[in-house]
């Protein structure tokens, strides 16, 4: 791609738009390299040493020198001013992959056994970065200043403590300067390469985790009446949990509890002397997973009780409700219909999926929106979080188009 110093540019805002889609476009090469790149080396949360370093490489290529690493453990936060004062609008994409193993086949998979970006974000990253570098090309033509922020860990920490966010958020990412808006994308394969989704109001639900133990007695499985078995509890649990949902909620608000790993005991012929359950909570209501936290703590030391045992309760709040900003969502989903046509802005439903970008939205408004990257004709719609996940990656350049004029959008707002 010609450098922006090379050529003569246009003032105007919308003759820098033009600018922007051509340039996105001629990025294509660099972008599906970045992607790959990442793609074979793929980082859980808070190990993303190699992601990290390759960002801050490319982004000194840019000449953006104005950067922080190590930021919530491995976030890198780049600052890129524009021609003349005015607001801050900022852009986040996350780093992390996933602990899956991707299926064998293609040219650019993962090299680390066990590990996947089966969340597409390793598309985000390549994005982020088109958007820094098309937007550093054009340096001298915007107000104000873009902040970058490349985060760790948004699918959660795996020793269960923060998420990469939060972390951010704790470490000054929304300070210094502070922004007055801030965007992020999310590829998802149940819309088509070329569609975009976007939303006023909620986007994401909030999610709690939650690890519940019943404590037993353990003794020979031949003599039960000699301990307290607390597998029967435990499954009484896991059922009695699905009444909260379908008895204790107005089924007008929808929330999810699910349980997902339970585990107990050591042999078939001893009773476990405790049985863990983990599991989540889902709530697209402001509150609503505190509420649900109190009504599981009363159902499960009601159960206990009921069968003489004891038992433990944690819970980890992940999120809140991730919720754009209904202003700045109009005035997304404008630009994303003239990007790609009115038709191709898919208004989506509220997801019971959850996501650590919230937090950034508890500092400025924002907006979250979707990439679509299903193309069946190339047999590309396994969802997320699947090993056979992966993403047309002819829409990259789109959605560098798309950051880069919401971005300036905002800035350009006066």
């Amino acid at each position: 791609m010609n450098s922006a110093r090379e050529e003569s540019l246009s003032t105007t805002p919308e003759e820098v738009r033009k600018q922007v889609t051509r340039w996105a476009e001629e990025l294509k090469p660099d972008l599906l390299d970045w992607r790959r790149k990442i793609h074979q080396q793929p980082e859980l949360g808070f190990q993303e040493r190699l992601t990290s370093a390759l960002i801050v490489e490319k982004l000194a290529e840019f000449g953006i020198t104005e950067l922080r690493t190590g930021v919530g453990e491995t976030g890198v936060i780049a600052v890129l001013p524009g021609g003349s004062p005015g607001k801050t609008v900022a852009v986040r994409a996350d780093m992390d992959a996933l602990p899956i193993q991707e299926r064998a086949g293609r040219c650019y998979g993962s090299q680390i056994a066990g590990k996947m970006h089966a969340c597409g974000h390793d598309a985000h990253v390549a994005i982020a970065l088109g958007t820094a570098r098309v937007l550093s090309q054009l340096q001298g033509q915007w107000p104000g200043t873009v902040k970058f922020l490349f985060q760790p860990a948004e699918e959660g920490d795996p020793g269960y403590g923060l998420s990469g966010a939060k972390r951010m958020v704790a470490e000054g990412a929304m300070d210094n300067p502070a922004p007055s808006a801030i965007y992020a994308l999310h590829v998802m394969p149940t819309l088509d390469a070329g569609q975009f989704g976007c939303n006023e109001g909620p986007v994401w639900a909030g999610a709690d985790h939650f690890t519940i133990t019943i404590l037993g007695i353990q003794t020979h499985g031949a003599y039960p009446h000699t301990g307290l078995d607390p597998i029967p509890i435990a499954a009484e649990v896991v059922t009695s949990l699905q009444t909260i949902v379908s008895r204790r909620v107005d089924p007008c608000f929808p929330t999810v509890i699910t349980v997902g790993e339970i585990h107990g005991g050591n042999r078939d012929n001893i009773l476990a002397g405790e049985v863990q359950l983990k599991g989540t909570v889902r709530n697209l209501q402001a509150g609503g997973c505190a509420e649900i936290r109190n009504r599981i703590h009363t159902l499960v030391r009601g159960i206990a009780g009921a069968h003489g045992a004891e038992c433990r309760l944690d819970f980890r709040s992940y999120s809140s409700v991730t919720v754009n900003d209904p202003f700045l969502a109009r005035r997304a989903a404008g630009r994303l219909g003239s990007l790609a046509g009115e038709s191709n802005v898919i208004k989506t439903l509220p997801q019971l999926g959850s996501e650590d970008f919230a937090e950034y939205l508890s500092k400025a408004p924002g907006v979250y929106f979707l990439l679509g990257v299903r193309n069946r004709s190339k047999g590309i719609q396994a969802m997320l979080h699947t090993a056979e996940f992966d993403v047309d990656e002819d829409v990259l350049p789109l959605g560098v188009q798309a950051m880069c004029l919401l971005t300036l959008d905002q800035l350009f707002l006066c």
